[in-house]
């Protein structure tokens, strides 16, 4: 007979595979960190679909103190969750919001390194960067969460990410670029800075490229790392056009219907 954990975990890569809902699981698989990323892996183990990069989740250290955790989860990405710049999402009633991040394109040769990754030899991995959307919520029957377990449990709170245009990476101030989120036709404009995701989007990324490490996780091609939003989840105010822009690195499109 299948553990208590196992069935949950059917339900949820049920829902995530059908986008609809569930009760909301036990609170002990989200109270307890440990549990929430044994969940998570057996339901990401499940998913039928190409694995094309991985998320940090929790990135918010101001966040992670209210939520008396110390460091952030990671959380496998599915190609049918992954959008281009510009193009349609539908979201449905537990879809929370949408945040502004910044992403990195990670050369495949990360996995033929057996070292540690430090802030030194971090960006010798890094092919590309670039601006896009998360747009998360939950696929249980959640008006909001109260542990980190709660967003980790759950595929890790993502329903799709759209990224914008790829550009080569460069060094810069990453703790100190202005970010923002507008909808003109929803008169929405929310300002936020790169230094709220983790410290630094590379400190975020070295963070990830380790658990990758720890977790044993092994792909055959370059693959995305999606570090963290820098505007907090922002709900939506309505359908249309969204725009988020990431200072020095570019902008991303996203119609929300």
């Amino acid at each position: 007979m299948k553990t208590e954990i196992n069935r949950i975990a059917d339900k949820l890569v049920k829902a995530f595979n059908t986008n609809t809902f569930i009760k909301p699981i036990p609170v002990k698989y989200c109270k307890n960190i440990n549990l929430a990323n044994k969940l998570r892996i057996l339901c990401e183990d499940q998913i039928n679909d190409e694995t094309i990069g991985l998320k940090a989740g929790g990135t918010g250290i101001q966040a992670l103190k209210k939520l008396g955790e110390k460091e952030p989860f990671i959380a496998k990405i599915f190609k049918k969750r992954f959008v281009k710049s510009g193009q349609k999402v539908k979201i449905y009633k537990n879809t929370k919001g949408i945040e502004v991040e910044v992403y990195y394109l990670i050369k495949k040769s990360f996995f033929d390194f057996k070292g540690k990754i430090t802030n030194k030899n971090l960006t010798k991995f890094i092919k590309f960067m670039g601006p896009c959307f998360e747009i998360v919520g939950f696929r249980q029957n959640n008006k909001k969460f109260n542990y980190l377990g709660d967003i980790c449990s759950d595929f890790g709170f993502n329903i799709r990410f759209i990224v914008g245009r790829k550009i080569k990476f460069k060094k810069l101030n990453l703790n100190n670029l202005k970010t923002s989120l507008e909808s003109k036709k929803n008169g929405l404009r929310v300002n936020g800075n790169t230094n709220v995701v983790y410290t630094t989007p590379l400190n975020s990324l070295r963070f990830v490229l380790n658990k990758i490490k720890k977790e044993k996780i092994k792909l055959n091609k370059d693959f995305y790392v999606f570090t963290g939003s820098t505007v907090g989840v922002v709900p939506f105010k309505g359908k249309g056009l969204y725009k988020g822009t990431v200072d020095k690195i570019g902008s991303v499109r996203v119609i929300i219907r």
